[in-house]
């Protein structure tokens, strides 16, 4: 929490003065009744004594004043808001082990159904665009508000060869970075890359496209997908089967986040991939923002008052 006008707080000090004061007020009267009377008699004078209840009034009253002090420093506190607009690329990795089986049905089909519902968790003013890469990166479909364009690129996507993430990055920049009106200039809010392993093949090194990302501001947030027993089945020729074991490579996927200000995530099953997506997708949704809440510890403050002055003056009423 930060303050407009931190000197204001310097005013708290006038709380234990107070206190201090009230203490030293109760002694002089205690001190007063015993000088002109015998205070072992007052169980026969009165009805009941309030007891430490008697101080109730009097801390609320000085909560109430602390919070008034407060709220004239006018404090700034960092809220979360819902985000008007941004642009998300979703990066999808279709390269020849995504076909393997180990996330159900397949790496692929399973990190595009999340993907499918990951669109639910996006705010409707978002603009959504799709990135595949294999051996080289493709435009799916470029950032739309068309919810239904994004899921047909996602329904279109079929595995080929290599993984070329750098590729994948760059283009995901360029593609947040096209021109919406003459002079206007949105880049995406996150690149969300979706793969099972480490670089094959590109023309992009991965670190070159991280250094492009971070330099623009744009956060990676990465999915690694896939277990430690994903295989491939390849048919060959004369009628015999290849058996590639494809186990999932986090060192890149890590490396892109790290150095882009993103977040890494492991997908072991297709239950935990959604769980990733709708995570994302809240994060996404909402942005920080500092706000003043002053008129909230006015509010506060108020309260208090009107809440001690009330105690003070019905609870220990007198009776006539």
């Amino acid at each position: 929490m930060t303050f407009t006008w931190p000197i204001v707080l310097a005013g708290l000090v006038l709380i234990p003065l107070l206190v201090l004061a009230y203490l030293w007020s109760e002694r002089r009267r205690t001190a007063s009744q015993a000088a002109f009377g015998n205070p072992a008699l007052l169980p026969n004078v009165i009805d009941r004594e309030p007891g430490r209840l008697r101080f109730l009034p009097l801390a609320i009253l000085l909560l109430g004043l602390a919070a008034m002090i407060v709220g004239v420093a006018r404090p700034h506190a960092t809220v979360s808001v819902p985000r008007e607009e941004a642009t998300v690329i979703l990066a999808m990795d279709v390269s020849r082990s995504m076909k393997a089986e180990d996330v159900e049905p397949t790496r692929l089909d399973a990190a595009r159904a999340a993907a499918e519902a990951f669109l639910v968790q996006v705010p409707e003013k978002f603009r959504v665009g799709v990135v595949s890469f294999a051996s080289r990166a493709a435009v799916g479909v470029p950032p739309t508000h068309d919810r239904a364009l994004v899921e047909e690129a996602l329904d279109s996507l079929s595995p080929g060869e290599g993984t070329a993430i750098g590729d994948a990055v760059a283009l995901s920049i360029r593609l947040g970075e096209r021109r919406r009106a003459e002079d206007e200039v949105v880049p995406p809010r996150a690149i969300l890359l979706i793969s099972d392993g480490a670089r094959d093949g590109g023309r992009i090194d991965p670190e070159q496209a991280a250094q492009q990302a971070q330099e623009r501001g744009i956060p990676v947030h990465t999915v690694l997908v896939g277990t430690p027993d994903g295989v491939v089945e390849e048919r060959l020729t004369g009628g015999f089967e290849r058996i590639i074991r494809v186990p999932p490579s986090p060192e890149t996927l890590e490396a892109l986040a790290a150095a882009t200000g993103g977040e890494f995530f492991t997908a072991t099953d297709d239950e935990r991939l959604r769980e990733v997506y709708e995570e994302l997708g809240s994060r996404l949704g909402e942005r920080e923002e500092s706000r003043e809440i002053t008129d909230l510890f006015a509010a506060g403050a108020a309260a208090l008052l009107l809440v001690g002055g009330a105690l003070s003056a019905f609870l220990f009423k007198r009776v006539p």
